[in-house]
């Protein structure tokens, strides 16, 4: 498949990720796509640094990512992993124009397509579906989603959050290095090795 081709095929993964939170026009997704650029990042390069203003929202469309911070002690924490159709970036960052508070780095080779915040925003104020789609978005990630991950980090033990992952990310294991995944997690990963040996018995 020729890069064109390649980029048809991500363009209309990235319409059919949109549509599946509200159904915005034709018209509206000509005009957001006359703003999106594609980005390739190369394995551990690192798309957005922690201290740095994000400007930009962005749609992985092959490849792994994950978001991390670091302590005082220099102990790293994983904050989360994005892996194809999923929105990567710093959204309090591009939203209040201040520093992030993580690092956003590829552990794969990644392709992504990349949208200037304000240019997005701009869209936004003028087209109601465009709007819509951004409210149904906030409302999954940033409260259903959160609210069920921080239910699920209190209520259920890291068995059971490590298959509900594998369910809906069945080759992640293979992807991700397992000391993301166990901090994804809230485990060690002499822990999360621990669970993994007893799959393996079963």
């Amino acid at each position: 498949m020729g890069v064109i081709e390649e980029h048809k095929t991500y363009i209309e993964e990235f319409k059919e990720t949109i549509i599946g939170y509200y159904p915005i026009s034709e018209e509206s997704f000509r005009l957001l796509e006359k703003i999106i650029k594609f980005k390739t990042l190369k394995k551990d390069e690192i798309l957005l640094n922690i201290g740095q203003v994000s400007k930009h929202i962005n749609f992985i469309c092959q490849g792994a990512m994950i978001a991390y911070f670091t302590d005082i002690e220099g102990k790293t924490y994983n904050k989360n992993i994005f892996l194809e159709r999923h929105f990567a970036g710093s959204s309090v960052s591009a939203i209040l124009k201040i520093p992030s508070e993580f690092t956003l780095q590829a552990i794969e080779i990644t392709i992504l397509i990349s949208i200037n915040y304000q240019q997005y925003k701009d869209l936004i104020y003028l087209h109601d579906d465009l709007k819509n789609f951004y409210i149904a978005y906030l409302e999954k990630n940033w409260i259903i989603d959160k609210e069920q991950r921080e239910i699920s980090l209190v209520m259920e033990n890291t068995t059971t959050r490590y298959m509900k992952l594998l369910k809906a990310y069945p080759d992640i294991d293979k992807r991700v290095p397992l000391q993301h995944i166990a901090s994804h997690l809230g485990v060690t990963p002499t822990q999360l090795s621990r669970i993994r040996k007893h799959f393996k018995k079963k």
